[in-house]
Formats: C-alpha cells, structure tokens, sequence
C-alpha cells in the first residue's frame, strides 16, 4: 500500500517532459512509471499539471529568533511552499542572537521544527569571534559558514579581517565545509560611505557610488586567494557584476573549489529602478546599470554562474 500516488502528471524532467505516474512513501519518490497500478492511501489527478521538482533557496534570512517583526519563519517558509520550494537555508543573521555558537543553534532549530512549513537547514556564521566554536557547530550539521567581508550592518555580527577570514577557512576546510562569503571591500566601501556623509551626499546615486563593483572584485579575489592557499571550498554569494562571475570562472579553471550565486533582483531589476521605487530596492551589493545586469544574464545562460538564490532579506521600512 502506497502513501500517494499523483497521477497523469507532466513531469518536467532534465531534459524532457513526460506523462507519468508518481509513488510516494514514506515522504520519498519511490516510483516513476506511464502507469502505476498498485492500492494507495491517497490518488492526486494531476491531468494538465506540471510536476517541478522542489526547489531549494540556499540563501534566506528568516530573522528568528529576535527579529521576528522583520518576518519570521512561519510566514517566510510559507511563502516558500507558495512558490514551489521545499528546502531553505537560513543566514546565521539577521537573528538575534546570530548563529554563532551552538546554543544559538539550538534555539534556531527549536523554533524552525515547530515553525516551518519546508525543510529546513542552517548556515553558521564565521566572524572573529566566534573561530573557537566552528567545530561544535559542524557537529550540530551547519552546512557551512557565512562570512562579511565588509560591515554587515548587525554589530553582533562583525566583518571578517585578513586573519580571522584565512584562519576560519583553514578551520572549514580541515571540517570539509564550505565558507560563504558577502564579498564587498571593507576599506573600499566604508572609507567611501564616510567620504559621502562628510560631503553630505545622502541620494541614492551617492549610496550607489560608495559600493562600486571594484569593491566586488577585490573582496572576491582576495577570497580565492585565501581558499586557494587553504584548500576549502569557497562560495560567493550574490555576485553582482559579470567580472566578479569571471574571476571565479578563471579560479575554477586553475582547480579552485569555489561556486557562486546570483540573485533574482541582479537580473530583473538596475539603478534606474532603485531610483524609481527607492530604499525598498536598496541592497549590497547594489543594484547595477542595465548593460551589467545584460551581461549578468549572459553568465546565467552560459552556464558559468552555479545557482540562483534569493537573498531574501526582509526588514522593517
């Protein structure tokens, strides 16, 4: 006796769709088949519905526990569930506290298991205070650790320095665990943020001025070159610039382990519409003009960018 049965769907496959039959038990695809004949507790009709594949955010901040009136887990994984997903990978921020150490961790999953509508994981966070407890945390099963490279914007949250990012990463790859790095210069971005305000440049073209894509590009060079020292796996979150998906393109080709993301915004959205629509659209890195966002596009479609995530980062207005 089967669990469920969906049948007549159409099945978007790899590389084809078919109509098929579904078995499902125990939560787990059993059986894909034209037609699936065997007793079940549940048949789904799925004539004229397409069949996706569940799809998994590796990069969300559902902000529980402590900042749950910027969106909690409940109404974060249910969105999710809205839009196909199964499977979300929460930020160690922007949580208070922030996934550092295991207790935090344990408060994290506590909530998720009663909260989530989805299949949950975590990322922790890599920050120079927290070097000592990277094992106890690869002991609960985080998947990784989640660095900045420049000011995340939560004091209890500090950007990595030189040392404490090249010693977190020989730590990580001694666990065989991935480091995530928000790659933005921290000397570049905040010595131009002060550079702005002293001049009294608040507008929105200032605040894109002060996060050029050479700060992008530096963060990530100087991050392959610490995971190309270390040996760990490295992987670039929301790369903005078609050159910042080139240098992991060439880091790649010379056998570093490294794999990068980008997100729906960087493709839909330019510095015309932040303009537009104002701070609702205010991210780091920035939005950029429309022939990066075209040439962002084109390392979709080449293959040279590894996935999609969503970055999503609610906040109060």
């Amino acid at each position: 006796m089967l669990d469920i049965i969906i049948r007549n769907a159409t099945l978007v496959l790899p590389t084809e769709t078919k109509q098929a039959d579904i078995a499902i038990e125990h939560g787990k695809i059993t059986n894909i088949a034209s037609e699936i004949s065997s007793p079940c507790k549940e048949a789904i009709n799925a004539t004229g519905l397409h069949v996706f594949p569940g799809l998994i955010d590796v990069h969300v901040h559902f902000n529980e526990p402590g900042r749950k009136e910027w969106e909690g887990i409940t109404t974060g994984s249910s969105a999710l569930v809205a839009g196909g997903g199964t499977l979300y990978v929460d930020m160690p921020l922007n949580s208070d506290p922030p996934l550092l150490k295991a207790k935090d961790f344990h408060a994290k999953k506590e909530l998720s298991e009663h909260l989530a509508y989805t299949d949950f994981a975590f990322w922790g966070g890599l920050t120079p205070d927290n070097l000592d407890n990277l094992n106890e945390l690869a002991e609960l099963g985080v998947i990784g650790f989640k660095a900045f490279m420049s000011n995340s914007g939560i004091k209890e949250f500090r950007a990595v320095d030189g040392l404490s990012l090249y010693k977190g990463m020989q730590i990580a790859a001694k666990l065989n665990l991935p480091v995530a790095v928000h790659a933005e210069s921290e000397t570049l971005t905040s010595a131009l943020t002060k550079q702005a305000r002293e001049q009294n440049k608040t507008s929105i073209q200032d605040y894109l001025d002060s996060r050029p894509i050479l700060a992008e590009l530096e963060a990530i060079q100087r991050a392959i070159l610490f995971a190309e020292e270390t040996g760990c796996d490295l992987h670039i979150v929301h790369v903005s610039s078609a050159k910042g998906v080139e240098l992991v393109t060439r880091a790649k080709a010379r056998g570093v382990r490294i794999t990068c993301e980008t997100c729906p915004h960087y493709l839909y959205f330019t510095e015309e519409d932040l303009e537009a629509l104002g701070a609702v659209a205010k991210c780091a890195p920035p939005l950029r003009n429309n022939i990066e966002r075209l040439a962002l596009w084109q390392k979709v479609l080449q293959g040279e960018i590894d996935l999609i995530a969503s970055d999503h980062s609610p906040s109060s207005p």
